[in-house]
């Protein structure tokens, strides 16, 4: 009772309690997810034949399928902000995301097939590993430029000429396939229509796998927050521990880029609405900023479907719309 007096005291709440409170968001919006078809709000109306095959082949794995992708996304998010000791890094800060792109842009180019066509499990894990190369790639690239993670100005302009130059290689790659051109135009914007069975199922690997090597370094990332030379007194191997958080935000980003696209934001919002929540150490950071992620793409990807219906807006365009009015409203609140 005194620990969650002194939690209301401070305007948070312990990290067990925002955990349940993200679960049960997470799932009232998979029955929001199943419930929204094409048409708008459509309740399944039929349990049997063809209702229940729109139900169990298109919209459950396309809403668990975005649930993971943000999911992959926050946790990303989380990694980078930790890693790099600044709250405004996100998942794309160093060129993965164009990096994922093009990885993704060149093996639909090789296959000759458009992102809603590549439905087979091998395909599905080739484009998370093409995604994956071309995300580990960019990140490199970035790292070299700017010899190390040490001087973050230099960090940020590597990743931005990073990105602008892997975006490029992904434009020419798709302008080498003009029939590509559709497909791949609502990848870039964001995009959860491509996602299957196939596709759910190779996130939430992607996500054990991310989710497992993060919460390992858990304790070397509370202790980077205290500084690089506090973390090596304290034992941290900052090479080896570097090289390995940057592999999970590569697997994580380029994960999620090749099954949803380049959806903005999500990386960045969710570490923040957990910090707003709570004030926990990684080793609870991580796994709420996962479950914050999911919540954050699933409810904008219904938002999307419904708002318009029957058309549908890329999902990227509106995290994009909806996490700008965020950084704002927050630069606003600090400079007040």
């Amino acid at each position: 009772m005194a620990r969650w007096g002194r939690a209301q005291v401070n305007g948070t709440r312990p990290p067990a309690t925002v955990a349940a409170w993200l679960v049960i968001a997470s799932a009232g919006l998979l029955l929001l997810g199943v419930a929204v078809g094409s048409l708008g709000w459509e309740p399944l109306a039929d349990p049997t034949g063809a209702g229940l095959s729109i139900l169990w082949d298109i919209r459950l794995p396309r809403t668990v399928g975005a649930w993971t992708a943000g999911a992959l996304l926050g946790l990303a998010g989380a990694v980078a902000q930790g890693l790099f000791r600044n709250p405004l890094a996100d998942p794309y800060l160093l060129g993965s995301s164009t990096g994922a792109a093009f990885g993704v842009a060149l093996l639909l180019l090789a296959l000759g097939a458009a992102p809603e066509l590549a439905a087979g499990w091998g395909v599905r894990l080739g484009l998370t590993g093409a995604a994956f190369l071309g995300a580990s790639a960019a990140v490199a690239v970035t790292l070299a430029l700017a010899r190390g993670v040490q001087q973050t100005a230099r960090l940020l302009l590597a990743g931005v000429i990073v990105g602008m130059v892997f975006g490029a290689f992904a434009a020419f790659a798709i302008f080498l396939a003009p029939e590509l051109l559709r497909s791949m135009q609502a990848f870039l914007l964001g995009t959860t229509s491509f996602l299957g069975w196939p596709s759910a199922l190779v996130l939430a690997l992607a996500l054990a796998v991310s989710a497992a090597a993060g919460i390992a370094c858990s304790r070397a990332l509370d202790a980077l927050a205290l500084g690089e030379t506090t973390a090596a007194s304290l034992g941290v191997a900052l090479g080896p521990m570097r090289l390995l958080l940057v592999a999970v935000m590569a697997l994580a980003t380029g994960a999620a880029v090749a099954h949803v696209g380049l959806v903005a934001f999500i990386g960045l919002m969710a570490p923040h609405l957990v910090r707003a929540l709570c004030k926990p150490t990684h080793r609870w950071l991580l796994p709420l900023s996962a479950l914050a992620g999911g919540v954050l793409l699933l409810a904008a990807d219904v938002l999307a479907r419904w708002l318009l219906a029957p058309r549908e807006l890329p999902v990227g365009v509106l995290t994009a719309v909806l996490g700008g009015g965020y950084l704002l409203a927050l630069m606003q609140r600090r400079a007040r």
